[in-house]
This record gives structure tokens, C-alpha cells and sequence, in this order.
């Protein structure tokens, strides 16, 4: 393994997209102002809002005089006008893709009628998610002392977008969008790279911070690893797009995703009193998969312990009996539920006697 790139950031961090573990990073934890990558979170709950069926893509929106574009002159908007109506999808896309501060506010009095009722709602979504450094008072990113994150938190955001939200991330890969005649490129530059799947996702910039970028793509020689970079604080919107290149780059080549416990195959077998079988399988129902170096593939220790050992029927597959740990050599990497692979029924009144006297005694 070669040593990790040299990343020009305030603060920066790769992320493994499905386990959320960081691989590497620099004062990931710090406090932070995320500018725009705040979009991300009023994207995730409009997100929200329409699998809830709340809001639907054809709802027209009715701009007030606090989302004018106007307002907003020297920052990013989608040029809405004061009175207008404009639709849901309209806006979703201009806050995306053309990161419209007028586009925030709009959607942000369509949800919870203020501005300062959606950052509130913005905070419970963050608690939530586990940001727990995180804490916003607008839905844009513009400047304020008490409106910051870290960049782990943005990561946790970034792989709830991608993990609960296919559909709305899906539009975090588009490259352009045109509203009032007036044409829009998106602001990261790694969806124009061909040599890598780069599929998102936000862009942001302060004068108090410098230029930040979550980045996110799929590898192409791992099929299903899927990284997340953070860079806060780059020195342009170039350094940003290659810093966040370099980090992806490094994850892509030297650390590999391996499957040390598969799906639906048991690991061990535990004993079940009063039940028409005596014994459970005991194993995970999905596959657990960990990005790691890729020298430590052949390191993984699987170990499994009982909440109790005392197990009574009846018990229905899928039931959580303990947990799996995986290890890399002594350092632990992750913990998962132990589930029961098969369901075990009540035995009859003869079976339960038999198990009564052996529970008794065992």
C-alpha cells in the first residue's frame, strides 16, 4: 500500500458509500461551513416529502417576494420572479443543478412555510441521520456563525441521498438545466470526466471557507464499491474537482470490497428448547460486504455471540438472536445483527415435557 495523496483542504475524507466507514481523511470532524452542499439537505427532505406523497413533482409553487431571485444577485439562483408559479420539479431541479438560492426558499415556504420552520425541520432530519455536528438555520448555505457541519456529516447526508433516495440522486448526475431560457451547467466538473463513473453530487463555495465538493461514483474495476469524497476549504473550483479525483483515484485502485460473511449461510447452529426442531441456524440474511486495503483481503476474522443462550421456540427466521463482529486482524470493522436462517415452531405437549426435564437440567 503506498502512502495516501497529499489533499489541499481545510478538511477532507473517503468514505466507504454503504458501510460509512471512513477509509481516510483529514479533520473530518471539525466544525465547518458547508455553503451550498446545505442543498443536499433540502433535496433529501423533498425527497422525502414526495415519497410521502406530500408533495407531488406538478405541484405549482407560488414565489414570494422572499425568493426572488432578486435577492440573491450576487449568489447562484434560477432567476425566479415575484409571483410566479413555478412547479415542484422545476424548482428541485434548479436547486440540484443549478444550486438556486431562490429555488431553497421556495421550496422551503411550499414545505413548512418558512424558511425558519424548514431549517428546524432540516435539524430533526440531520438528528435523525446521526450529523450530530451538524446544526442549519437556512435551507441555501449562505453565511452564518450558527449555520455549520463537519465534513463526516456531509458523508453520512451524502449516503442517505444515494441509500434512501435513488430517484432524487439520480438527478445529481444531470449536466445542465434550462429554466426561463436561461441554460445552466452544473458546478462539478467530475460528471464531465469519462474516466471514472462519477454519478454526483454538490458543489459549494464561501469566502470564509473556500471551495467545497462531495463526490461520489461507482469503480469500475470493483463492481458495487461505491465511494464518497469530501473536500472542504480547496483553493478553486479546479483544486476542488482534482483533489476529490486524487482521493477517488486512491480509494478506486488500492482498497477492494470483500463479502467475509455471505447471505442466507449459516455460521454456526445454537440449541432451541420446546421447539419441533432443536436446533437454529444462525447467519445474516444479506450479504456483508467491507471496503478495505486490498492486501487485507485474506485477514477477516467472523465472530458471532448469543444475547442469550437460553433460546425458546416459538422463533420466526429473521428474528435477531446477537451479533456478527467482523474483524481485520485484532481491529474491529464492523458490527451486524445475528438473525435466525430458519423458523422454529412450537413441538407438541410430549416434546415439551422431554425439553422441560432437559431445560431443567442443562
Amino acid at each position: 500500500m503506498p502512502e495516501p495523496p497529499v489533499i489541499n483542504a481545510k478538511a477532507w475524507m473517503l468514505m466507504d458509500a454503504e458501510t460509512g466507514r471512513v477509509l481516510l481523511g483529514q479533520n473530518e470532524h471539525e466544525r465547518i461551513y458547508p455553503a451550498s452542499l446545505t442543498k443536499m439537505m433540502t433535496s433529501y427532505i423533498i425527497g422525502q416529502e414526495i415519497m410521502a406523497g406530500r408533495l407531488h413533482y406538478d405541484d405549482q409553487v407560488m414565489i414570494s417576494e422572499n425568493a426572488w431571485s432578486k435577492k440573491y444577485s450576487d449568489s447562484s439562483k434560477m432567476f425566479i420572479k415575484v409571483g410566479d408559479t413555478v412547479s415542484v420539479k422545476d424548482l428541485n431541479y434548479g436547486i440540484i443543478i443549478q444550486s438556486g438560492n431562490d429555488a431553497c426558499v421556495a421550496m422551503a415556504e411550499r414545505i413548512a412555510g418558512s424558511q425558519e420552520a424548514f431549517a428546524d425541520l432540516m435539524n430533526q432530519w440531520a438528528d435523525y441521520l446521526g450529523m450530530k455536528s451538524t446544526h442549519f438555520v437556512n435551507a441555501h448555505g449562505l453565511f452564518d456563525e450558527n449555520h455549520y457541519s463537519t465534513a463526516y456529516d456531509l458523508g453520512i447526508l451524502s449516503r442517505a441521498l444515494i441509500r434512501d433516495e435513488p430517484e432524487e440522486y439520480r438527478i445529481y448526475s444531470i449536466k445542465e438545466f434550462t429554466f426561463n431560457k436561461i441554460k445552466q451547467y452544473n458546478r462539478n466538473r467530475l460528471l464531465w470526466d469519462n474516466s471514472l463513473q462519477f454519478d454526483g453530487i454538490k458543489t459549494g463555495h464561501l469566502s470564509e471557507v473556500g471551495y467545497n465538493l462531495v463526490a461520489s461514483g461507482l469503480s469500475n474495476e470493483n463492481p458495487g464499491m461505491r465511494l464518497i469524497a469530501v473536500i472542504i476549504g480547496a483553493q478553486s473550483e479546479k483544486a476542488r474537482a482534482q483533489e476529490a479525483k486524487k482521493l477517488m483515484l486512491y480509494g478506486y485502485n488500492f482498497y477492494r470490497k470483500f463479502t467475509p460473511v455471505k447471505g442466507n449461510t449459516a455460521l454456526g447452529t445454537a440449541r432451541v428448547y420446546y421447539g419441533d426442531q432443536n436446533e437454529v441456524k444462525l447467519g445474516t440474511a444479506s450479504d456483508i460486504s467491507e471496503v478495505m486495503p486490498r492486501n487485507k483481503g485474506d485477514s477477516f476474522k467472523v465472530e458471532y455471540t448469543l444475547k442469550t443462550n437460553d433460546l425458546k421456540a416459538p422463533i420466526k427466521a429473521g428474528t435477531e438472536l446477537g451479533t456478527i463482529t467482523v474483524k481485520s486482524g485484532d481491529e474491529k470493522v464492523g458490527e451486524y445483527p445475528l438473525v435466525a436462517l430458519n423458523e422454529i415452531n412450537e413441538c407438541g405437549f410430549l416434546g415439551k415435557i422431554w425439553d422441560w426435564f432437559m431445560h431443567l437440567f442443562l
